[in-house]
């Protein structure tokens, strides 16, 4: 049943980010440390936009032959930026530029002699590096996605696979798993934000979790649920993951709740073609006998038992194609096919937690899909000490800045 209390807060749009794409945008990614933003759109391209400015500083083309689906900045890295492309002509690319030659210093006025508009087109191509491709693939790469420690990159494919590489030096990779145990397109792959443990999701309505088993990688867990294709996971941050607003008769539950929570670890978020949204939470194993220092023998099943804690508040009345889980708010942002943006809180309540809706935007881009919604950290001038917006990108090749902002 569709929720129809009035959201607390409302959706502002902050900027669009321009010059925008003249074709299809498909998903825009965050840098993890600087004002940046990555776009992929369906002209072969990826574009590198300032979050001070919200204007265009570089574009990176020549490495994909199809459109380019998505896009990961490399974590963990200082004086460089490393991107990973993943296209539909089934191939990955790696690309480096030091940071000091992108123009990046929130004080330089992008509308005299900044690069912006044309002249960001015009850029020496030499700064971006197309450093390495990766292929193996039979066909499109839909998601790309790096680990919190920057050492595995793991691909996901139409040809129902998913593919964990490794670095082991400087401009090389080699492929550590093929997996293939889905049974229709994969859609999406994330990684945990602490552990080596990939989700992978799936046209198959199932979505999967994938760890390293002694010197091979396996399936761990098996999560069902969702009544079709699931689009995209997302998981929760290591930090504040626990709800800030409590309502009234709440606060004697909390401690029971905030022990299971520290137990389960960080959650994930799924969303589908069933228009709902699930949040999974992972179930403590039960300790066997201790075993001898000594013992070679394995000390059990390395499976994991996930259940479905929640599913979040009907607002979509069409597919959902994204979801993301702000790691500094603990808020919950989706978007789909009905054009609208929906964000979510979660509560404290007598009966436990709870999410609600607490801001939503319809017609985000227009009369268009919005094919990706994301978090970033507010960089612009007059921003309030740790800000975040929501950044959506549409299939009209625009993407746009967003403010949650309390209702007066």
């Amino acid at each position: 049943m569709e929720d129809s209390t009035t959201p607390s807060h409302t959706l502002s749009l902050l900027s669009p980010l321009t010059p925008s794409s003249l074709s299809r945008a498909w998903l825009t990614a965050a840098h993890p440390t600087l004002p940046l933003l990555a776009t992929c759109s369906s002209d072969k391209s990826v574009r590198i936009y300032s979050l001070t400015s919200f204007t265009l500083l570089s574009t990176i083309t020549g490495g994909h032959k199809r459109s380019v689906r998505s896009c990961a900045w490399k974590p963990g890295l200082k004086g460089e930026s490393v991107l990973a492309t993943g296209s539909f002509d089934a191939s990955v690319g790696i690309w480096r530029r030091w940071d000091n030659d992108m123009n990046i210093n929130p004080e330089l006025d992008f509308t005299n002699g900044g690069i912006s508009g044309e002249n960001a087109e015009e850029e020496d191509p030499e700064e971006w590096r197309f450093a390495i491709v990766l292929d193996g693939h039979e066909s499109e790469v839909k998601s790309v996605a790096w680990s919190a420690g920057g050492n595995f990159l793991a691909t996901c494919s139409r040809d129902k696979s998913v593919w964990i590489w490794e670095e082991v030096g400087d401009d090389d990779f080699e492929t550590v798993a093929v997996l293939q145990e889905h049974e229709g397109d994969v859609k999406c792959v994330a990684w945990h934000p602490e552990e080596e443990l990939l989700a992978s999701a799936s046209y198959d309505d199932d979505i999967r979790l994938w760890r390293e088993d002694v010197d091979d990688w396996a399936c761990v867990g098996v999560l069902r649920g969702h009544g079709s294709t699931v689009w995209a996971v997302d998981w929760e941050g290591v930090k504040d993951r626990f709800p800030r607003v409590v309502k009234d008769g709440g606060e004697g539950e909390k401690e029971t709740w905030v022990k299971v929570r520290e137990i389960a670890g960080p959650r994930l978020v799924s969303c589908s073609d069933d228009q709902t949204l699930r949040v999974w939470r992972r179930l403590p194993k039960e300790k066997g006998p201790p075993q001898s220092k000594l013992s070679i023998i394995r000390s059990g099943s390395i499976e994991e038992d996930w259940t479905e804690e929640s599913q979040l508040p009907k607002r979509h009345q069409l597919p959902i194609y994204s979801v993301a889980w702000s790691k500094s708010t603990g808020r919950i942002v989706s978007t789909g096919g009905d054009g609208r943006i929906v964000v979510y809180e979660e509560h404290w309540g007598g009966s436990g937690a709870e999410w609600v809706v607490i801001a939503e935007v319809d017609a985000a881009h227009g009369v268009v899909q919005v094919n990706h919604v994301c978090w970033a950290k507010r960089a612009d001038k007059g921003r309030s000490e740790e800000e975040v917006v929501v950044v959506s990108t549409g299939d009209d090749g625009v993407v746009r800045v967003w403010c949650v902002e309390g209702r007066e």
